[in-house]
């Protein structure tokens, strides 16, 4: 017996925090009966679970990485019809979802499952699981400006957690430089919002890693399925990290 929120994120419904929405909103039945109690637990080899009158199955996991291109909606639907991530990985008959965000105008590295529970553990501020950007920013920030965001800077929303950032590339031509940043949260444009908030524009920027998972040379528009090793490692960061911040 497992709670039906769990039970319902490992079939790929949703996160289990969605589930526990579609519980309380009175879509979710057990052999029949509505079920809105968040503690209610089932037999998912025995009872007959139902989400908008439709019954669950359990699917085979899948665990996808696509390098996004810019100009791209990061969600599994859009109804003005825009190009969106999905798009990109035709012939997966499983419905997949992305893990987390990137913004329209934001590239590389992004994770697409059917594993609510493995989206929800690498999502989710408690589990601490690193992020690592190339940011191409108009001007050269100075190292005392860069200082501010490895101890955490203010933004509308709160204090960023620190991050670990670095140089990559000056050009003193064109006033632009390309600095790394690593963060440990998921706040919706947070590295653009960061460096605004030291006054240098994020004119380009590009995920290239997730947990110890590197986008390397996949190329823009394409994907491939993670290795067992490679999802083992992101759950296992994902445990440690949450174990670490207690």
């Amino acid at each position: 017996m497992e709670r039906l929120q769990k039970i319902l994120a490992q079939a790929g419904i949703a996160s289990r925090r969605k589930c526990e929405e579609l519980i309380l909103a009175g879509k979710v039945e057990v052999n029949g009966e509505t079920v809105t109690a968040l503690g209610t637990k089932a037999d998912p080899e025995q009872d007959i679970i139902t989400v908008a009158g439709k019954p669950i199955r359990n699917e085979n996991k899948i665990y996808i990485m696509l390098n996004k291109p810019k100009g791209v909606i990061t969600s599994a639907s859009d109804p003005a019809g825009r190009k969106i991530v999905t798009d990109y990985v035709k012939g997966i008959k499983e419905r997949i979802y992305p893990v987390g965000r990137l913004d329209y105008d934001t590239e590389g590295l992004l994770l697409l499952t059917n594993d609510g529970e493995f989206a929800n553990m690498l999502t989710h501020p408690k589990h601490h699981v690193p992020k690592t950007y190339l940011a191409t920013v108009e001007g050269i920030p100075h190292g005392t400006e860069l200082d501010k965001l490895r101890a955490g800077i203010k933004l509308e929303d709160g204090m960023t957690s620190p991050a670990e950032v670095e140089y990559k590339d000056i050009d003193t031509e064109k006033k632009e430089a390309v600095i790394s940043i690593t963060i440990h949260e998921g706040r919706n444009r947070q590295v653009r919002r960061m460096f605004e908030a030291i006054s240098h524009k994020v004119i380009r920027l590009k995920r290239i890693s997730f947990g110890d998972l590197l986008l390397q040379n996949l190329k823009r528009g394409l994907y491939r399925h993670l290795t067992k090793d490679e999802i083992e490692s992101l759950k296992n960061m994902a445990i440690s990290g949450k174990q670490g911040k207690k």
